[in-house]
């Protein structure tokens, strides 16, 4: 059974940070390029940032570029996301997503595999 689990949404002053972990089973997870998405009330899903199967590079959303970090751990098979610098525009249901496929791609309708979702909450 394939499955994706985040964790560590939470509440967080403005400024402050988070750490996004995914925990990914039932797939053969060094042959998927991973990302993250996100989700605010009214709006479509939104990329925020992916990274390759194979060399693990990163790419980034123009919003979040120089905030946010990706990772992705081969051995643990789980992908996290460093939040740092957070406004109240980050507010949304971040989820992550797995796509058969080398590189991230910005199209969500690539992914295959998804998480439920985790909120963040940028708020004083």
């Amino acid at each position: 059974e394939v499955q994706m689990v985040e964790s560590g949404g939470g509440l967080v002053l403005p400024g402050g940070s988070l750490r996004l972990s995914c925990a990914a089973s039932g797939f053969t997870f060094s042959n998927y390029a991973l990302s993250w998405v996100r989700q605010t009330p009214g709006k479509g899903l939104e990329w925020v940032s992916g990274i390759t199967s194979g060399t693990g590079t990163a790419t980034y959303a123009d919003s979040v570029k120089g905030r946010f970090t990706i990772s992705r751990d081969y051995a643990n098979k789980m992908v996290y996301l460093q939040m740092d610098s957070l406004k109240p525009e980050d507010t949304a249901v971040y989820y992550c997503a797995a796509a058969r496929r080398y590189s991230a791609t910005l199209v969500v309708q690539e992914y295959v595999h998804w998480g439920q979702g985790t909120q963040v909450t940028v708020s004083s």
